[in-house]
Formats: structure tokens, sequence, C-alpha cells
């Protein structure tokens, strides 16, 4: 293991993120902010970004180190939470200051998580079903047009669709 580098202007360095998250020389044991980001930007799941959250409170809680915390926490605010649950409602992070109190705050709302997911998917699913009913009923509409000489009301309670909707059919066919 290399205990110094030597560094000189102009030279670069690359860090494999892959590799640090998943090589146990990067290990908690060594304290390493940079794996630990890495770490969180590759979580496997909600658990797994809670624990290296806890992990970075652990590390972080000297006094001298209050500016890395709330860099965490406005990092996490505008890059990981968004890119994690891009359509969750997030906390309002602007009266947290220190990592300690996302962290907290992230164990309870993390919780719920699922539940606004699959209520989500319930919503969409139900949408998609309304919408091809409709298509279904525009579509019966369309061949009673094409092939009968029943007017408009008739049609629109056949198909349970409002006079208006078959008058807009009725024109679109005759184009």
């Amino acid at each position: 293991m290399v205990n110094h580098v030597e560094w000189r202007e102009g030279d670069i360095f690359h860090l494999d993120e892959g590799a640090i998250v998943s090589d146990p020389a990067w290990s908690d044991q060594m304290r390493n902010v940079a794996a630990a980001l890495f770490r969180l930007e590759h979580n496997r799941d909600e658990q797994d970004m809670l624990a290296v959250l806890g992990t970075l409170v652990e590390w972080l809680k000297a006094p001298e180190q209050t500016g890395l915390r709330r860099a965490f926490v406005v990092w996490i605010r505008r890059v990981l939470l968004p890119s994690r649950a891009p359509e969750l409602e997030l906390p309002d992070f602007t009266d947290l200051q220190d990592l300690h109190e996302v962290h907290d705050m992230l164990a309870e709302r993390i919780k719920k998580w699922p539940e606004q997911w699959e209520e989500r998917g319930r919503q969409a699913t139900l949408r998609e079903a309304e919408e091809r009913v409709l298509e279904n009923k525009r579509n019966a509409a369309r061949r009673l047009i094409a092939r009968t000489e029943m007017n408009d009301q008739l049609i629109a309670e056949i198909a349970e669709l409002p006079v208006e909707e078959i008058e807009k059919l009725r024109a679109e066919t005759q184009h």
C-alpha cells in the first residue's frame, strides 16, 4: 500500500469508481470519504444508502468537519436523491444543515417510498386502462360511423361517448 504520494503540478489522477466500490481495500476501516461517496452513488437499495450515510455521520462528527458534512447535505439534496427517486416528493432540506439530521429524516422517509412507488404504479395502470377503454369506445364508434347510417346521438349512446366526440370522429372519417 502506498503511504505517500508526491504530487507535481500537471499530474492527473483517475479514480475507478467501480473498483473502489467493490474492493475491500477501500473498506470502512480506512474511513475513505471518496469511497463512501462512490458507495452512495452505487448503492444497491435504500438500506445500503442509509448504512453509508450512517457511517459518514460517525466519521464526520468532529467540529472541523462541519463544512464537509454540509457539502454532503447539499450533494445529497441536489444530486443523489433527485437521481435516486426523481418522482418522489423529496423532503425540504432548507432547514437541515447537518448530515446527521439528513440521515435521521431519510431513515423515516425511505420507509414510505415503496408505498409511494406502488401507488404511482397503480395510478399509472389505472390511467392506461382508462385510455384503452376510451380508445376501444372510439374505435367502436368509428366502425358504426363507417358501416351504418345511425345518427350521432344513437352512436354516442351505444359507444358511451359524448355526442361532440362522435361529431369529431365523423369529421375525421370524412377527410
